[in-house]
């Protein structure tokens, strides 16, 4: 073969172009192994608005690990933040169902939070920030949940930035959680987050002692908790799951998760029409165990319409306050003697059982990847939110690669 300089010059350009990933981003447009000096990050500046702003890369501690974002998934609290500002963080960076490749570690840092050896290159997930609050330890994982620390993406914005994953870089400190899960691929770290929030409530439901393997499992809301719960549910091995939502597509999509049968709600005139669609679901039977997901007021006074007596119900819809639901105790409550247990995140032994269920679930089958329907990059944030905001997805995500 004859192959002159300018053959060799054109070659190398292609390889070069062929390196790269995905659109020209300046921040990930640079050779393996090299960090940038600085890192854009989409901080929610007001109401409904971020702006990309670029800040320099901080000084490592000893403890401390830079990490190269690779991707976030946009969380119903995002959304929240987004719209009404609940928590009065603005301006803050978002994101925290992120996941991306360590960069750069402390000299202190060898290891993971569960023990597994961690070095650059690794894929990593953050969980919570420890602070000085002696129940949260790993010595005892299932003392306290993760309402007791601080979280990446729901941080008061800092001199350092970079603190939540809608992000290029974030600065992992010392006194945080972090796993290796570099046997996953990305989709399914990014669903980590979520995931580990329906493993706790799927351990809180077991507590009654009523939720076994031949039990009637409804799950009101087919959202992406609901169809994740759904999908814990199915690799737990129980098969009789009815889905109950408003929208076909995504009852539709309950069943690639798991799910038996579906009752669209919008089709009832009046919750004892609606109680008798499900119990005309499960045979002319009543649930054993509801899972009510909704975040919805009124979907919690209904949930108990749905349940048999003697039966048990774990809600874990309310991730924020929404309001105060109307029940009947005598009817709902005491007559049935329903046994009721209340679910808010994850403790760090939850997080660590989610790596083991992901595998579990794409063994048997289930298409976890198809809960994240849009992509978005970081400067189509906005749009990604509001993309969000109206439903037309389910689980929307902002990648970098």
């Amino acid at each position: 073969m004859d192959v002159n300089s300018s053959n060799i010059e054109e070659i190398v350009k292609q390889v070069l172009q062929e390196m790269k990933n995905g659109p020209e981003n300046k921040a990930f447009d640079k050779p393996a192994g090299t960090i940038s000096k600085t890192g854009r990050v989409a901080m929610l500046t007001k109401l409904e608005q971020f702006e990309i702003k670029e800040y320099p890369i901080p000084e490592l501690g000893d403890n401390d690990i830079l990490v190269k974002v690779e991707g976030c998934g946009i969380c119903g609290t995002d959304a929240h933040e987004f719209k009404r500002d609940p928590f009065g963080l603005i301006p803050v960076a978002l994101g925290h169902e992120g996941t991306g490749e360590v960069v750069k570690l402390g000299k202190n840092v060898k290891k993971d939070s569960a023990g597994k050896p961690l070095a650059v290159g690794d894929k990593v997930v953050s969980c919570m920030i420890f602070k000085d609050n002696p129940d949260i330890t790993m010595f005892d994982l299932n003392k306290q949940n993760v309402g007791g620390a601080d979280v990446y993406g729901l941080l008061p914005d800092d001199d350092i930035h970079l603190n939540g994953w809608f992000s290029d870089y974030i600065v992992i400190r010392g006194g945080s959680t972090i796993f290796n899960v570099s046997e996953l691929d990305l989709d399914s770290r990014i669903l980590i987050e979520p995931c580990a929030v329906l493993i706790h409530a799927v351990e809180r439901a077991k507590t009654t002692g009523i939720l076994r393997f031949n039990s009637r499992v409804v799950v009101q809301g087919c959202g992406p908790i609901g169809l994740i719960c759904i999908a814990v549910l199915r690799t737990m091995g129980i098969e009789n799951i009815v889905a109950v939502d408003g929208e076909q597509k995504r009852l539709e999509f309950s069943k690639k998760m798991g799910a038996e049968g579906a009752v669209n709600f919008k089709e009832f005139k009046g919750i004892e029409a609606l109680a008798e669609g499900v119990q005309n679901a499960f045979g002319g039977h009543l649930a054993d165990f509801a899972f009510q997901c909704t975040g919805s007021p009124a979907g919690h006074a209904n949930i108990y319409k749905f349940i048999r007596n003697g039966g048990g119900l774990c809600e874990l819809g309310f991730f924020i306050n929404g309001g105060d639901a109307t029940i009947n105790p005598h009817f709902d409550i005491c007559a049935k003697e329903i046994t009721t247990v209340g679910s808010w995140v994850y403790t760090l032994r939850d997080y660590a059982t989610t790596f083991d269920f992901l595998k579990r679930a794409k063994g048997i089958g289930l298409p976890m990847e198809e809960l994240i329907t849009h992509k978005f990059t970081l400067d189509q944030i906005n749009e990604g939110f509001i993309t969000n905001l109206k439903m037309e997805g389910l689980k929307i995500a902002v990648v970098n690669v």
